[in-house]
């Protein structure tokens, strides 16, 4: 197990990490320091995680399913870094024996999908007005106008935006914001051409793109092309995050 020592990005989906390794991963950002299992919700923003003789399965969650998973409201995650501990209490340590005593991935990863799985069905579900809102926005790359959203699901903007952001933990339009800064960025980590990638997603220009990236990252297009963080989600979680599933 090598040392890990990466920054994480901005992702719409929400994020838990369940540690078993000999030594726990630690998560820095401006609030302080976490160590150990953990939580985050939509657009968790740029942190730096570190560590050796790291083990640990990390989940990608859609906000469709996430709050039911999680236990918590995703409006109270939002760019947040929450111990497992503090949401899940005993069966967060039960959870990190389970998977240090069980000796391949596969099994690791049944008993995770199981545990996501009996969580959901636990848990509350969205309004199907947020989850066609959700759907819509995501289907549509972040271009979506919010007015026809509203329209679309039979609900004023005003309750939309209230429904979609106690649910979601992020307004509507700052969700599509997301949707298509993550879009872009994938885009220019695969080589694209970043006046194309400003074109296909939205942007009026590429210097747009860029104020974009700088507002979520901290740092350059020419900079966070090179973050590994970026080559994890399309590996690890492909087309999943915009469906009601466990990945």
């Amino acid at each position: 197990m090598n040392p890990v020592d990466q920054r994480t990005l901005p992702h719409p989906a929400a994020t838990l990490v369940l540690d078993f390794g000999a030594r726990s991963p630690i998560v820095d950002d401006s609030a302080g320091q976490c160590r150990g299992s953990l939580a985050t919700g939509l657009g968790a923003g740029t942190r730096r995680v570190r560590g050796e003789q790291i083990e640990c399965v990390q989940v990608r969650l859609s906000p469709l399913i996430a709050g039911a998973v999680l236990g918590a409201s995703l409006a109270e995650l939002t760019d947040a870094v929450v111990l497992l501990d503090d949401l899940w209490g005993r069966e967060a340590a039960r959870i990190r024996e389970r998977l240090a005593e069980t000796s391949s991935w596969t099994e690791r990863f049944a008993l995770v999908e199981a545990l996501l799985a009996r969580r959901r069905g636990a848990g509350p579900a969205p309004d199907p007005e947020v989850v066609l809102a959700w759907r819509r926005i995501r289907a549509g790359h972040g271009l979506v106008r919010i007015d026809t959203l509203a329209d679309e699901v039979g609900w004023s903007r005003k309750r939309l935006w209230s429904r979609f952001q106690a649910q979601v933990g992020l307004a509507p339009k700052r969700a599509a914001t997301l949707i298509r800064f993550d879009r872009a960025v994938h885009g220019l980590a695969a080589g694209i051409d970043p006046a194309r990638v400003a074109a296909d997603s939205g942007y009026a220009d590429q210097s747009h793109l860029h104020r974009d990236i700088v507002a979520f990252t901290g740092v350059t297009p020419t900079a966070v092309v090179g973050e590994s963080w970026l080559a994890v989600d399309d590996i690890a979680w492909p087309p999943r995050a915009d469906v009601p599933s466990t990945h």
